[in-house]
């Protein structure tokens, strides 16, 4: 285990036998105590939903998974991810890794085994970005058509991504011959370098764009659509391919990946894929039984019957009420619990009226409080024995 990093299951507080279902229902309830939008200003909180993040993305992965309980954090440092992948007979955890045994040897025989194109294709990759959307729970119900605004960084249009000033083009760097690195032989081995006169690009630009600087690339602002699925849970991630920053060079460009949270309700409380609800309810009709109506989150109402007796807490299940499972026709259900609500402001008559029933009570009316007194009596009584 890395002596720097929290052990995965401890960040997520649960054991190493935990199921999938476990890990996902720790993770939901750790990732809502320290959502950042809950803790503004915190900086630790911050810091704690960063690392139960991660943890959940290595745990929830069966592959990724079981290369981190046989090699722990180091799995995936040092390029010990691919060699893990190869013992358990699958791939890398995380695809490439920058550093890897692969790295070293391309360094090395990068030219002579034509890898060299493809290392720089993938070094020139634009970054990733990160948007949070923020979105309600009847959007998270029904699905959502989202725009949004993402400042990222674009080809130049004025040099067409070149970095070179218009009626000028780039020049085949002298010093690597515009392959980007350039070598040292040391004794028996050939080390790769990358070449400092053009800092692995291949190129020189003698006249850089007055756009760009030569860059390449500007910050721009762009409009996106994006599609939110019904079903989608608190800390859902969408990605979308190419959407990223773009790459330098010609480099592919990154994705962008999409957060999504969910706000509170005020009537709703949500449970992976069932709702809940509390309806208060007066002390005559949970005596006496009724029915009343309680909402739904697509708009509908439903009604629950309360039969007569009902006592305070109890629930009723409404099937099929609840929330739509994520590309599934399915849905969870809808729980609601009754609170038996305590009269207030009794007028001089209905007192006189609550006096009158609790006198004329009798055995069976109350078999709660009657079987609560009935173990305290028996309490008692074997308190008193010598």
């Amino acid at each position: 285990m890395s002596s720097t990093k929290r052990c995965y299951y401890e960040t997520l507080e649960v054991e190493r036998s935990a199921t999938g279902d476990i890990l996902k229902s720790a993770y939901r309830k750790m990732a809502m105590r320290f959502h950042p939008d809950k803790n503004p200003g915190d900086h630790t909180a911050e810091i704690k939903f960063k690392e139960i993040n991660e943890a959940y993305d290595v745990l929830k992965d069966d592959q990724k998974r079981a290369a981190y309980d046989r090699f722990g954090h180091a799995a995936f440092e040092n390029g010990m991810g691919a060699a893990a992948g190869a013992r358990t007979g699958a791939q890398s955890p995380f695809g490439d890794f920058a550093g890897g045994f692969g790295d070293v040897f391309e360094d090395i025989f990068g030219q002579m085994m034509g890898g060299m194109g493809a290392r720089a294709k993938r070094s020139n990759r634009g970054q990733d970005l990160r948007y949070n959307l923020d979105i309600t729970l009847e959007e998270a119900f029904n699905g959502r058509a989202a725009e949004i605004h993402v400042p990222t960084a674009v080809a130049c249009e004025t040099c067409s991504g070149s970095g070179a000033e218009p009626g000028h083009s780039a020049e085949m760097c002298p010093t690597c011959a515009g392959h980007g690195k350039v070598r040292a032989t040391q004794g028996f081995f050939t080390i790769e370098r990358t070449c400092s006169s053009c800092r692995g690009s291949g190129k020189i630009i003698r006249h850089p764009c007055k756009t760009c600087k030569g860059a390449g690339l500007v910050q721009k602002e762009r409009t996106l659509n994006v599609d939110v699925p019904p079903g989608v849970e608190e800390g859902t991630r969408i990605r979308l391919s190419g959407e990223g920053a773009a790459g330098v060079n010609g480099g592919p460009p990154g994705d962008l990946y999409i957060f999504l949270s969910v706000a509170e309700h005020p009537i709703f409380q949500r449970d992976g894929h069932d709702l809940h609800c509390r309806a208060p309810v007066s002390f005559v009709m949970a005596s006496l039984g009724g029915s009343i109506e309680v909402p739904t989150l697509d708009g509908g109402r439903a009604t629950v019957k309360i039969p007569e007796g009902t006592q305070p807490g109890r629930q009723f299940r409404l099937k099929a009420k609840g929330m739509p499972v994520l590309r599934s026709a399915q849905r969870g259900d809808l729980y609601v619990e009754l609170a038996v609500e305590t009269p207030v402001k009794l007028t001089r008559r209905q007192k006189e009226l609550l006096r009158e029933f609790e006198a004329e009570s009798q055995t069976g009316t109350h078999p709660e409080a009657e079987g609560f007194l009935a173990r305290l009596k028996e309490f008692w009584n074997g308190c008193d024995k010598p």
